[in-house]
């Protein structure tokens, strides 16, 4: 497996843009992308793509979505493929391909050729690089790294991700990749990737905002010499598992540290709830209401706008047995504040970096654990200028 970058000059910018790796033959691929109805078209090739299991090549372009683009967009995606097959002699459908950036905007041909031409020859780059060069508003690269047993043999996972804004995963986040050296079926690093997803980065918000290109591939060139793995039942399996899961957790977390204008890490948790999928989305309403978002940058310990947001999530809930707290001070429960509730400890928990709520909703056995950020008015100085 080899990166590479190089500058296809998608905008007027001196800065590489575009991401290329070669992989191994054999690779497997899995991956998971968007919910939303209005998908780039590097999104619908993914999903056309995924389920062949194998990968040889991804190409990153930053600066330019590509998306709501129509037949242009289309036959950007199709070009891009078909240059880089047939530079490596494959077919087009192994050459995965993801665009970040303005929406509404074709990607132009000639310069994602030229940039692939680049990209082509340039010296081979490591992983710092290469997350660098997908971003956009990422205001640091971010990486990760994991390992695991399988038998006597390590592996190695390695991710990258961008995304600062604009998130609200409904199935991934943004662009994220994730490599690894194992021998492992691509049915198999499907079910794991969609399963590490549901715990990760499904769980995670900045704004409310689904993205249009929102995609996470993970591929598996097998060459760290395993005995391939195949389902779940093989030796080694839940250590992978495992390593995957940490893995996307790590990227999860970078991009709300990097949420755009964010100063605080929120994490959320919620239980009590009457079932799983309740608590998730209880979690997320707290999470996204721009009221509580606000308190939290003002270092605001307002407990009530958590309050208001359990109440709309349209979700069971009883006053009466509910429960708040932040960080390890109980400030709400059974329907009332804390007895003799002292602020002075919560306040001085909003003035960290890493803020903790918890709710208990006292109905069942239901649980969920999602993350964001504060809002504050670098997020609207980001945004009001993102195109010019």
């Amino acid at each position: 497996m080899t990166l590479r970058v190089a500058q296809a000059r998608y905008k007027d910018w001196d800065r590489c843009d575009l991401t290329y790796v070669e992989l191994d033959a054999g690779t497997a691929v899995a991956g998971v992308t968007t919910q939303s109805l209005c998908p780039s078209p590097e999104v619908e090739w993914c999903r056309d793509a995924i389920p062949l299991g194998s990968a040889r090549a991804l190409v990153v372009n930053a600066g330019n979505a590509n998306a709501f683009t129509g037949h242009r967009g289309r036959a950007a995606v199709e070009a891009i493929a078909a240059k880089v097959a047939n530079h490596l002699g494959c077919l087009p459908s192994d050459v995965l391909v993801s665009s970040t950036g303005v929406i509404g905007v074709p990607l132009p041909i000639d310069k994602a050729e030229a940039g692939l031409e680049a990209a082509f020859v340039a010296e081979p780059c490591g992983w710092e690089a290469a997350a660098t060069t997908i971003g956009t508003t990422d205001t640091y690269a971010k990486g990760a790294h994991a390992s695991a047993m399988i038998g006597d043999t390590r592996v190695n996972l390695v991710g990258i991700i961008k995304g600062s804004g604009m998130i609200a995963p409904d199935m991934a986040t943004m662009l994220g990749y994730i490599f690894t050296d194992a021998a492992i079926d691509p049915a198999l690093l499907q079910q794991m990737l969609s399963a590490a997803n549901k715990r990760t980065f499904s769980c995670i918000t900045v704004d409310s905002d689904t993205s249009t290109s929102d995609t996470v591939l993970a591929f598996a060139t097998g060459k760290a010499g395993n005995a391939p793995m195949t389902s779940m039942d093989d030796a080694g399996a839940d250590a992978f598992h495992a390593a995957l899961s940490d893995i996307c957790r790590q990227l999860a977390h970078l991009v709300v540290r990097d949420g755009e204008g964010a100063t605080k890490f929120v994490e959320i948790s919620v239980e009590g709830a009457v079932s799983d999928e309740s608590a998730h989305r209880i979690g997320l309403s707290i999470a996204n209401s721009p009221l509580v978002k606000t308190a939290l940058a003002g270092e605001d310990a307002n407990w009530g706008r958590v309050v208001m947001a359990i109440g709309k999530a349209g979700e069971p809930a009883d006053r009466d047995r509910l429960s708040i707290r932040f960080g390890a001070t109980q400030v709400a429960t059974g329907g009332l504040a804390v007895e003799g509730y002292d602020e002075a400890p919560v306040a001085a928990h909003l003035k960290g970096q890493d803020i903790e709520i918890g709710v208990d909703l006292g109905l069942g056995e239901g649980r969920a654990t999602v993350w964001t950020c504060d809002l504050t008015h670098g997020y609207i100085a980001i945004n009001a200028d993102y195109r010019s």
